[in-house]
């Protein structure tokens, strides 16, 4: 699967909502971004980055980022795209990223939830990368009609559910400014604030 993701990296970006490219929505993604996290410089880990679109417009948001992607070639691709910003690029597995003891502020996930095998497990594990009173940031959807792949909202509610803290949905499938184009797929956003441990 890695060398899937290797040989697609180079026209990654041509989606809309991938490379960010079109001026209108890099604003809606940065609009959005900009209410998911926090106000204050924070450290943020993006998980299957892919080429850092979401990265670069977290940095410009005054965020220190940290990406991880499971594909050399994205990774290389998100290193060139915020070079010279507060940011570095591993090469890892989002579901165990190679971050040791670090700890974040927010774990920003999109559209990588839904393709592992135990979301639970892994919310859970996301959760212990977190500093007290951190946040989950998860975008994902389901896509297709005849054999639809994805997450519903319903579900990653009910997996974030034991985990505490503070869950908020956006519905994200009437906002065409995000996607280039108007979709009719479940397309949305959870924000899980974290309540602080005792």
């Amino acid at each position: 699967m890695t060398e899937d993701w290797d040989a697609m990296a180079g026209t990654f970006d041509d989606e809309p909502d991938h490379g960010l490219r079109d001026p209108g929505v890099r604003a809606a993604w940065a609009e959005r971004l900009r209410t998911w996290l926090p106000a204050r410089a924070s450290d943020v880990l993006d998980l299957g980055c892919g080429t850092g679109s979401l990265s670069l417009l977290a940095a410009e948001q005054g965020h220190r980022v940290t990406g991880v992607d499971r594909s050399a070639a994205m990774v290389a691709l998100a290193r060139e795209k915020l070079a010279g910003r507060d940011a570095v690029f591993l090469r890892g597995d989002a579901a165990a990223p190679p971050v040791g003891e670090q700890r974040f502020d927010v774990v920003l996930v999109r559209h990588v939830l839904w393709t592992l095998p135990d979301p639970g497990r892994v919310l859970r594990h996301w959760r212990g990368l977190l500093r007290p009173g951190g946040r989950l940031v998860l975008v994902e959807g389901v896509w297709g009609t005849v054999s639809p792949v994805g997450i519903p909202a319903e579900r990653l509610g009910a997996l974030l559910a034991p985990l505490g803290g503070q869950v908020r949905l956006e519905r994200l499938s009437q906002d065409s400014a995000l996607w280039g184009r108007a979709v009719d797929d479940e397309r949305y956003a959870v924000v899980a604030v974290m309540e602080c441990r005792a």
